[in-house]
């Protein structure tokens, strides 16, 4: 096992502006209302900024930034985002610039059924108006590469209120543009399938919590959410159908899932007060 003991601790600082062009753009993307130009930015969509700006040699074959950069050096091991923790405290405005510092929290390498993995947790710390509006625990996992075995599991319920969607290569493409995601697995159909052994173009993780929490919103219209957790269990592949669905817990409290007839894709919770 590689020391990463010196990684731990290590930040990155990028400025951006919250430009309303690519809020459209994801608009267009998710099909959803257009936000007003000035107005709050929609909860997720900060994932459309600070994102580097590396040319094509900066990147690694996966398509994600070489690592050894930011990010430790995981040499053969296929990259996922596993999940992650955000605590909202103010609206990130529309328009306006905006700064992200992240630090590598910790690295902590396992050996599982399937070989080595590495788990290294990223926070993110989103700031505008010198206060910060979000606060983000990222979970990464590094694992070396097998073939995918499906794995089938009871159909996820439909809960309080649910919503169908179908997976196309189209949304997949457009998420992965318009975040500025380059990793191959969302668009690249002879790398996924031939290179890391999936049946077929993965749906992010982060659209499908884009979508969870949207299904939310649409379902709950007075919540005002004060945290949001989300873990990935299984890929949706495209071209599944999958539902996002949920419900309420407890007062400002609710569970919410994605999936379909093959089991709970990822599963999330959130907690709000309501706006009278």
């Amino acid at each position: 096992m590689a020391n990463f003991t010196d990684w731990v601790g290590k930040t990155e600082t990028i400025e951006d502006v919250l430009d309303y062009v690519l809020v459209a753009r994801m608009a267009a993307t998710l099909g959803t209302k257009l936000p007003e130009r000035t107005g709050p930015l929609p909860h997720l969509w900060h994932w459309m900024y600070f994102q580097p700006t590396l040319s094509f040699h900066s990147l690694g074959e996966d398509g994600h930034p070489s690592r050894g950069e930011f990010l430790p050096p995981a040499e053969n091991l296929n990259r996922m985002w596993a999940g992650g923790r955000l605590k909202f405290f103010h609206p990130l405005i529309i328009g306006e610039p905006a700064k992200l510092i992240s630090t590598i929290r910790e690295i902590t390498e396992k050996q599982g059924r399937s070989g080595k993995l590495l788990f290294v947790t990223v926070e993110h710390k989103h700031i505008q108006n010198s206060e910060t509006a979000l606060l983000e625990e990222q979970d990464i996992v590094y694992r070396e590469p097998t073939k995918f075995v499906t794995a089938k599991s009871d159909p996820c319920p439909h809960g309080q209120w649910s919503e169908t969607h179908e997976a196309n290569s189209v949304t997949l493409f457009r998420y992965s543009a318009v975040t500025f995601n380059a990793h191959r697995i969302h668009y690249d159909y002879p790398y996924v399938t031939d290179k890391e052994g999936y049946p077929g173009l993965l749906v992010q993780g982060q659209l499908l919590a884009t979508l969870a929490l949207q299904a939310f919103k649409n379902a709950n219209p007075d919540a005002r959410l004060s945290s949001f957790c989300f873990r990935s269990q299984r890929p949706i592949f495209c071209p599944d159908k999958f539902i996002t669905a949920g419900q309420k817990t407890s007062t400002g409290k609710a569970e919410l899932w994605v999936g379909n007839e093959n089991g709970i894709a990822q599963s999330s919770s959130v907690e709000f007060m309501l706006d009278h």
